[in-house]
């Protein structure tokens, strides 16, 4: 129960467990504001890095359909802050759903519901206000987009509970989490076409690499408190897995770039994102969760690299 005795119990200055070594959010915040920026993550940036990035290659590969030029920059700050929005009120929600799991995981006992820092009701509370925010964000757009970004939310709120019936929650996050290719290209074009769906198939087989990695720092523990996941499934064949996976997505994605008109300097910087997805292969050990830590955030790169050679791609040519 959550009680007053067991917030002043649990302080609420105590660093979740992967976070960021001395991040803002530890250094600067009150430590009242704390707890509820760990709730949305804001002290491990690469959930939102990873659910932006997206949203930028869409919004790249539908100026690149038009023909090329600067791709709109205030759509690219707001899905910045959509992204960072929007991530914080999807863990928010999957914190208040898997509290009980929580708990009995090493790395997430820490965590802000399970460690007593803050009620269910307060979380709860706090989803609101966040989901508001991204409304907020969201009618910036056009209708269809408008549209678009709220059915993302159906599978939002699907993906907590998705560990607990089947081995492929890792697949539901990455139609949650690679919506925003969707979005982009809509906030240009007002409609789907089949690039655009390409490229979000192409990030679904990406996030099913990096969070099969992701996976893997928690499997002992899944396996004793019944949680599934990719990595259970996969055990000793995961290598091979990820490197199906990273080959389906830079497939798909480069699928994409050739329908909208993409030159060379798209089509080389998706070839350099093969060379850093090849990097994490060699890298990754699945039985060493720091190692895999280190691969799963290094996949910000992977985005970024992709990113800035759609965005230069409509610049120069």
């Amino acid at each position: 129960m959550y009680t007053a005795a067991m917030s002043d119990a649990r302080s609420q200055d105590q660093r979740v467990a992967d976070a960021l070594p001395g991040h803002w959010v530890d250094r600067h915040l009150p430590v009242a504001l704390r707890p509820y920026a760990r709730l949305m993550r804001l002290d491990r940036p690469i959930g939102w890095w990873l659910l932006l990035l997206p949203c930028w290659w869409g919004l790249a590969l539908g100026q690149m359909a038009t023909g090329g030029g600067l791709p709109n920059l205030w759509h690219a700050a707001l899905f910045l802050i959509g992204a960072v929005i929007m991530r914080g009120a999807g863990c928010t929600l999957n914190d208040i759903a898997d509290r009980s799991f929580d708990a009995q995981v090493a790395r997430t006992r820490s965590r802000p519901i399970a460690a007593g820092q803050v009620s269910p009701a307060a979380a709860m509370a706090f989803l609101i206000v966040l989901c508001l925010a991204g409304l907020v964000v969201l009618l910036q757009f056009n209708w269809f987009t408008v549209f678009t970004g709220a059915a993302s939310l159906l599978i939002v709120a699907a993906y907590p509970f998705m560990k607990r019936i089947t081995y492929w929650p890792q697949a539901v996050l990455g139609l949650a989490f690679n919506w925003g290719a969707l979005v982009g290209w809509t906030a240009t074009h007002g409609a789907l076409a089949l690039p655009p769906v390409l490229l979000y198939l192409g990030g679904v087989a990406w996030t099913l690499a990096y969070d099969t990695i992701y996976a893997h720092q928690d499997k002992e523990d899944d396996l004793l408190i019944g949680v599934k996941s990719t990595a259970l499934k996969f055990g000793d064949a995961s290598l091979v897995w990820l490197g199906v996976f990273f080959a389906l997505a830079l497939i798909l994605i480069d699928a994409a770039v050739w329908l909208a008109g993409g030159s060379i300097i798209a089509h080389a910087g998706i070839a350099g994102a093969a060379l850093h997805a090849a990097w994490q292969l060699a890298r990754f050990r699945a039985d060493d969760p720091a190692r895999c830590l280190e691969v799963f955030r290094s996949n910000r790169i992977f985005g970024l690299i992709i990113a800035a050679s759609l965005f230069l791609d409509c610049i120069i040519t």
